[in-house]
């Protein structure tokens, strides 16, 4: 396709879906930090409660939004988190937090247990989606008014959260799927064992529980990033490619406040 040839410099231009270009990997990391810190002052200012879907990949934002939230003595009393997925063992339960790949565990370790106590929002407002019970998360967003910002990053297969790509369904039918288990791709688990395992392929889980993108293409904001080498075509993809549930990624281009994060590294021409 054409548009892997995009050089860096016209990255952006006529792009379906808004790009933000930055050079390192820290400045994406800080925008995303700088967002989360903003919105969530901002709804304390107007009384308002703050609701993200949040990822665990990326993660370089977490440090720096635990700095500022502790250094600003920013209250997150009345944010709640929602996690986007969770890995799943044999028997279908989340895996153990103690494992390197528990989403759980990552966020205990990284950012709740690193944040004032004083600060920190209830446990019961940090969510992971149940896989015993999928459907609550999004009554649980209903409940609480809809999602703000919905944060992430891109897969290799164009997937947000484990959504994965589903080319049998039209992209008006998987804008609307709900929360749910499902299989994660060969590619995906290929990728991520080599990211998180050291390559261990037979170590990764077959499953996952993913929020929807019904529910991440409902929150009134939708921030993307993008930082790795074979990140120069996926963004190219979800920029520029044909809306369809072939790649998920592109279906950020029908949504109204979505903005793309993009280091210098995936900014580069894919080949």
């Amino acid at each position: 396709m054409d548009y892997y040839h995009i050089a860096a410099e016209n990255l952006g231009r006529d792009a379906k879906l808004p790009l933000l270009k930055l050079n390192d990997s820290g400045e994406v990391f800080y925008e995303l930090a700088l967002e989360m810190f903003r919105e969530i002052a901002k709804n304390n200012e107007a009384g308002r409660r703050t609701v993200f879907i949040v990822p665990v990949g990326p993660v370089g934002q977490y440090p720096i939004f635990v700095r500022l939230v502790n250094r600003e003595h920013l209250s997150l009393k009345q944010t709640w988190f929602l996690n986007m997925d969770e890995y799943l063992d044999r028997e279908g339960r989340w895996i153990d937090k103690a494992s390197p790949l528990s989403f759980h565990g990552f966020m205990e370790r990284q950012v709740y247990s690193q944040l004032d106590p004083q600060l920190v929002m209830p446990e019961e407002q940090r969510v992971f989606p149940n896989p015993r019970e999928p459907e609550a998360m999004g009554r649980l967003i209903e409940s609480l008014g809809g999602v703000d910002i919905a944060f992430g990053g891109i897969g290799i297969t164009g997937h947000l959260a484990f959504n994965e790509p589903q080319p049998e369904l039209s992209s008006q039918e998987f804008a609307q799927l709900p929360t749910r288990v499902l299989h994660i791709s060969p590619e995906t688990r290929a990728v991520n064992a080599v990211g998180d395992l050291g390559g261990a392929l037979e170590d990764m889980p077959l499953q996952a529980v993913t929020i929807g993108m019904k529910e991440i293409l409902g929150a009134k904001k939708l921030r993307l990033a993008v930082f790795r080498d074979w990140h120069r075509a996926v963004c190219r993809r979800a920029a520029y490619g044909e809306v369809t549930s072939a790649f998920p990624a592109t279906l950020a281009q029908l949504h109204p406040d979505a903005l793309l994060y993009v280091n210098k590294v995936a900014a580069a021409a894919a080949y």
